[in-house]
């Protein structure tokens, strides 16, 4: 009986070892196909993030980028292909006439700009501007154009802006010094619609312009032509150091610019220029009439040149221009070349130690009494010159009604609150020879000017 036990007991170990081969390999088969399942799933997993990461991608390219700032508001794609700006600047103003027996002219508050600017880009290498002045109880387009800018060094701009010519007058509105421009600006176009190349070299160390324009006469914010004679117009400005670190003359500027064409008027359109004082009143107008036999018109060639400056250095400014401005001119059948002149030189220092700049001046600390900061204070003085063509009288203009020369002398303080809000005071005295009736001069004008600006 033991020996069949045994035999029963050796013949069931065999059976089981026998088996193990096979389970091990039937656990190894499960576990390879475990394996690939996982590996699949992980495969899954992974597709479904990167879809998941696309997508968010996407929604956030489609997000746009919306920013507010001292610089103004803007709303532009993530991209930067598209933008949207939103600028502006209000200049609310007051005149007060001192000693003006004669009611030259009218103290008065007035708004001197209300600007609303729309600036963009469009599909990255397109801007654009649009604005136009709600100010001096009047509208007016001044600028509405369009950029490409490609290429830093050339850049093409077509419609309606300022014509590269005087320095005063291409500085920004909110920048300049004094409440209104100096004489210079008299004689150059204010605004004209036509296409323009320029750019920068060598980082802003030359700047150029070069376009062609309908031709604005001096001091014009001119629009459609009223001849086929055109202008054209080009400048070129220096910054020779402004690459070095020569603080001394880092700030240095200088260049020239100028515009010739042909003009011609007509008794309805003249095309002839009126020239104004910084108090705004006109001190010279050329003779106008009902028939060509007693109106100046423009007959033919129109040449100014204007070499000008600047330098800056720490809290100190200094800027200088002179502009030559020749007109051909015909009354009846007199005809004659004639040649006004204009300069100007204005300095200024910043008393709270702020540089000064062309494009004004950024406190150090903005106004917040909470903190005793009180922004920032500059000081300013300027003398100018306008110079009549003595040609032009008695012919083509009248000296009892037109003064042949004036000169001013006019000194302010700025008080720039933060980047935004400036507070300007100026006082400015011009004196004239001619200009009155009979042998007198017109009288001296005293004013003094206020202004509370906002601009971003």
């Amino acid at each position: 009986m033991k020996k069949r036990q045994v035999v029963v007991w050796l013949t069931a170990s065999l059976w089981v070892l026998s088996t193990i081969p096979f389970r091990a390999l039937a656990q190894e088969t499960n576990i390879e196909q475990r394996l690939e399942q996982l590996e699949q799933e992980i495969r899954a997993l992974k597709q479904q993030r990167e879809a998941e990461r696309q997508e968010a991608a996407a929604r956030t390219n489609n997000i746009p980028v919306v920013r507010a700032g001292s610089d103004g508001f803007s709303i532009g794609s993530a991209d930067g292909n598209f933008q949207l700006r939103l600028r502006g600047h209000m200049q609310g103003d007051s005149r007060w006439y001192l000693y003006d027996s004669a009611k030259n002219g009218t103290d008065t508050f007035l708004i001197r700009r209300a600007r609303p600017i729309l600036e963009g880009t469009v599909f990255r290498d397109f801007d654009f501007r649009l604005m136009p002045d709600f100010g001096n109880d009047s509208t007016t387009l001044f600028d509405a154009y369009v950029e490409w800018k490609y290429l830093p060094w050339l850049k093409v701009r077509v419609g309606k802006f300022k014509p590269p010519v005087g320095l005063e007058q291409l500085q920004d509105d909110a920048c300049t010094l004094f409440a209104e421009r100096a004489f210079p600006t008299d004689l150059v176009p204010n605004r004209d619609v036509g296409v323009q190349i320029g750019g920068v070299l060598w980082d802003g160390v030359i700047q150029y312009q070069a376009g062609v324009f309908n031709g604005s006469a001096d001091g014009v914010n001119g629009g459609i032509d009223n001849n086929d004679g055109k202008d054209i117009d080009g400048r070129i400005f220096l910054e020779p150091f402004r690459k070095t670190d020569i603080a001394p003359v880092k700030g240095l500027g200088f260049g020239i610019a100028g515009t010739i064409g042909d003009e011609d008027g007509s008794v309805s359109v003249p095309n002839t220029a009126s020239y104004k004082t910084p108090g705004q009143n006109t001190f010279f107008r050329y003779l106008s009439g009902t028939a060509l036999t007693n109106t100046t018109t423009a007959h033919g060639q129109r040449v100014r040149f204007t070499p000008q400056g600047y330098y800056y250095w720490g809290p100190v400014g200094l800027l200088a221009e002179y502009v030559y401005s020749e007109q051909e001119v015909a009354k009846g059948t007199s005809t004659d070349h004639l040649r006004n002149t204009a300069w100007q030189v204005a300095g200024s220092v910043v008393l709270t130690g702020e540089d000064a700049s062309f494009r004004g001046v950024t406190p150090r600390h903005p106004f917040d009494l909470s903190k005793g900061h009180w922004g920032a204070l500059e000081l300013a003085a300027r003398y100018s010159q306008l110079r009549i063509d003595p040609d032009t009288f008695p012919t083509f203009s009248s000296l009892s009604s037109s003064a042949q020369e004036a000169r001013a002398w006019a000194v302010g303080l700025n008080w720039y609150l933060n980047r935004n809000i400036k507070l300007m005071l100026d006082y400015e005295q011009t004196i004239f020879d001619g200009g009155a009736a009979g042998t007198t001069d017109r009288q001296t004008e005293r004013v003094i000017f206020t202004r509370a600006q906002l601009a971003f």
